[in-house]
């Protein structure tokens, strides 16, 4: 998450979306190849859109002058801004049938945009678009029924990110991450809290994001959502999460609600681990090294509790992100030359490196691996080390699934406050999140 390297982003709301998007399914798309650059008809022009800060900025400037000079026909102009414009920008160009004809999409959105016509199958441009080193679970995270919308430019995974130095000054013992339990979980975090001093906590409350809780029902044969876009875990399941999350409040093996709903708002930056406060805390893959160096110690990775406890484990990569193509580019076959670069060329890698995300590329991830810095070398080798153990990657989010990242939080303070118990929590979650996804 950077700008994906930030933890959670405001969604934009779905209504504005929708309303920006609506006339989307009524535009007719014309995709005109246009020689494979070779410069039969001129010089192309291309736009490439994302999102990020100043450094990603940067990087991807440069990343664009390599494969211009690998393709002198082909310009590429960047059109970039924050992750909160980025939405409202993109939204406004297809609207306007002036989307750029490489965009970067999130999972959230992928399917509002694929669904009303706005992006092409990229299977389609296959002999412009080397896809047979891609990892195959990532590959499959940007498939919807119809088509490959998205190809994901790398994986994170969602972790226990510990700190090693107060797991040796609680007394207690890093536990065997590929065997403990739940009940593990919530005993070795009490147990930090009680041999610590006060302030000092053995966990970060894990509520707030729902990324977390795919893990939780992957681990008991369900899903977030279906293929279809239906909710695909049970209420029981749900509530059983919430149970966790009060018996850890309840030993003092977590903050304070007050508290937990502060640390929450400051971000990696002022989360208990960064601020040394803390054993563990639930964050991205990617995020271990800006976290680690808030804290200025060295963090590590382990797997979530439970991934034994059941027939099938829980963990998924994640992509970062995607590229796409627009279904109204007048250069489809010069778009998806690009979209190769950025994926399968080693002078894009050597720029990009884990900045958005580990690359998907196998064979680039191998090659990038020497050069990453300690922390993303750290991430590499721990997505290496789960990724046979996961057996498939999760459906695309149906429409309306950025509003889920607000419906989790103020049901989670409601339950952290005591307003509301596990089993009305989860109703409640299941009924609003079926309402913002029209699955309901």
């Amino acid at each position: 998450m950077s700008a994906t390297r930030g933890a959670r982003r405001t969604p934009i709301p779905r209504r504005r979306l929708t309303t920006l998007l609506a006339g989307l399914s009524a535009v007719a798309f014309t995709a005109t190849a246009c020689g494979g650059g070779s410069g039969d008809d001129g010089p192309v022009e291309l736009r490439f859109s994302w999102w990020g800060a100043d450094e990603r900025h940067e990087t991807t400037l440069e990343v664009i002058e390599r494969f211009e000079a690998q393709n002198p026909d082909i310009t590429v102009s960047g059109e970039y801004t924050d992750w909160d414009a980025y939405w409202d920008r993109l939204a406004t160009n297809a609207a306007g049938n002036d989307m750029p004809d490489i965009v970067t999409q999130e999972e959230r959105y992928l399917r509002e945009y694929a669904d009303r016509g706005a992006l092409l199958d990229l299977r389609e441009y296959e002999e412009s678009l080397d896809l047979s080193s891609i990892d195959e679970i990532a590959l499959s995270g940007g498939e919807l029924e119809d088509g490959l919308y998205g190809v994901a430019t790398g994986v994170n995974a969602y972790a226990i990110v510990a700190d090693p130095q107060v797991f040796e000054e609680a007394g207690v013992e890093m536990p065997d991450d590929e065997n403990w339990t739940w009940d593990d979980y919530v005993d070795v975090a009490a147990e930090i809290s009680e041999n610590t001093p006060d302030g000092v906590y053995g966990t970060q409350n894990y509520g707030f994001n729902e990324a977390g809780f795919q893990i939780f029902a992957r681990q008991r044969g369900e899903l977030l959502y279906n293929e279809d876009g239906s909710l695909g875990f049970s209420q029981d399941t749900l509530a059983e999460w919430y149970e966790y999350s009060l018996e850890l409040q309840e030993s003092d093996a977590q903050p304070s609600p007050e508290f937990s709903v502060e640390v929450e708002a400051g971000g990696p930056d002022q989360s208990l681990l960064a601020t040394n406060s803390g054993a563990m805390g639930h964050w991205w893959s990617n995020q271990l090294g800006g976290i680690g160096n808030s804290a200025g110690r060295d963090l590590e990775l382990l797997r979530y509790p439970g991934e034994s406890e059941h027939e099938r484990t829980g963990m998924f990569l994640k992509p970062a992100m995607y590229y796409s193509i627009s279904a109204g580019t007048e250069h489809p076959e010069e778009a998806a030359m690009f979209v190769d670069f950025l994926l399968n060329d080693p002078e894009a890698a050597e720029l990009i490196l884990a900045d958005r995300g580990l690359p998907a590329n196998l064979e680039i991830r191998e090659q990038i691996t020497g050069d990453l810095p300690e922390a993303d070398a750290q991430s590499a080798e721990f997505i290496a080390e789960i990724s046979p153990d996961i057996p498939d990657a999760n459906p695309v989010p149906p429409l309306g699934a950025g509003e889920v990242v607000d419906i989790a939080k103020r049901i989670n303070e409601e339950l952290l406050f005591g307003n509301v118990t596990p089993d009305e929590a989860a109703a409640q979650f299941m009924e609003e999140v079926a309402s913002a996804t029209g699955s309901g």
